[in-house]
């Protein structure tokens, strides 16, 4: 490959790297309306500005697909560079669901606006259980941006904080619709909601995986918290 040709490769990886950023970018600020929507009373603007940003987020998945396409076919490229592209295109599949998400997050937080303090109550954990999804995938991302893998195992073992908050917030909306079936139709929109944030911790978990797929190419999908460690160990 001629310097000028390399060159070129290089400002093109460069740009699908930063597409990638500038998405996951937007994604956080989506995340960040949403917290905000479940935190505040009725607000339209907070739920159409999420919408607006969905539509966005679509965008840049179809633009950075294309680019990814288009050098592969022009560029032909192996080995790690390879690699790389077929992470992005995982990556910015995963930050696209986690917008749909986020979306449903805003839409039912302004569904069961002014319900019971039972919903409020119930809420406030989710917003907890939000935060931590945010720290994810804030840490998904960065660990993208230095290619480290050490950082994205981190974020996989994070993953399984989620699944219990998750799982305790059911725990008691059961409880709660058990004594009073008064509560089952309010309670069910927070299940919906917490649901929608323990997916966004599993996007973000995805993300941290195709990581480290793309440094050390080794496919860790279904490998456990403890063998990712180990991998990015060299064990």
């Amino acid at each position: 490959m001629s310097d000028h040709i390399s060159t070129r490769f290089d400002a093109e990886m460069e740009a699908i790297r930063s597409g990638v950023l500038s998405m996951g970018g937007l994604v956080e600020k989506q995340m960040a309306r949403a917290v905000e929507a479940l935190q505040q009373d009725e607000d339209a603007t907070l739920v159409d500005a999420v919408g607006a940003d969905e539509r966005e987020i679509n965008r840049l998945q179809v633009d950075i697909d294309q680019q990814c396409a288009q050098i592969i076919a022009r560029r032909q490229p192996a080995a790690v560079d390879l690699r790389l592209i077929l992470t992005v295109t995982k990556i910015v599949n995963d930050l696209e669901r986690i917008g749909d998400e986020i979306k449903k997050i805003a839409y039912k937080a302004s569904s069961i606006r002014g319900s019971d303090r039972l919903t409020r109550l119930r809420l406030f954990d989710a917003v907890r259980m939000a935060s931590g999804a945010q720290q994810m995938l804030r840490m998904a991302l960065d660990a993208f941006a230095r290619l480290d893998v050490n950082a994205a195992a981190e974020v996989i073992t994070e993953d399984s904080d989620i699944d219990l908050a998750f799982n305790a917030i059911m725990r008691q909306l059961i409880s709660f619709m058990m004594e009073d079936p008064r509560t089952i139709s309010a309670a069910l929109e927070v299940v919906f909601i917490a649901k929608s944030i323990e997916r966004i911790g599993d996007h973000a978990k995805n993300i941290s995986e195709s990581v480290v797929q793309a440094v050390k190419g080794k496919d860790v999908r279904h490998a456990t918290a403890a063998q990712i460690r180990a991998e990015v160990a060299g064990e």
